[in-house]
């Protein structure tokens, strides 16, 4: 046997080694020396759940609020809606100021578009930040 296979043997028994030990000490830990200590979960932690609340708010310009692809004036139209349409908000982010409000929100109700917030206000909470 040659000096080289020798070493990878050794390689190959040490990782295997290592292993074992790898795989076994979770279930010594839980031996009596931890009896007293706090209780283990069984599996992974659970997944963050996400904020599901719904905020709502109402269109206040007159003759409707255009909602757009992007935070700006600027950017494209994706549809109007109508003054007194109750709309969905996702979150809010600051994006160009209109008429005094750095606001606008992420609205999803069937499409994603941005409202300026200086023309919707809220029914209930506030949103959350994007």
């Amino acid at each position: 046997m040659s000096p080289r296979s020798a070493l990878i043997r050794l390689g190959i028994t040490a990782a295997a080694g290592a292993l074992v030990l790898g795989v076994t000490s979770p279930a010594l830990a839980n031996g009596p020396a931890l009896a007293n200590g706090p209780a283990l979960a069984d599996g992974p932690d659970p997944a963050p759940v996400p904020d599901t609340t719904a905020y709502q708010g109402v269109v206040t310009a007159v003759g409707g609020l255009l909602l757009r692809n992007a935070p700006t004036r600027g950017s494209a139209v994706v549809r109007t809606a109508a003054q007194g349409e109750i709309v969905q908000i996702y979150c809010k982010q600051p994006g160009e100021t209109v008429d005094g409000n750095p606001l606008w929100y992420l609205l999803a109700d069937g499409t994603w578009a941005w409202g300026a917030a200086r023309y919707i206000n809220n029914i209930g909470p506030s949103p959350r930040w994007c």
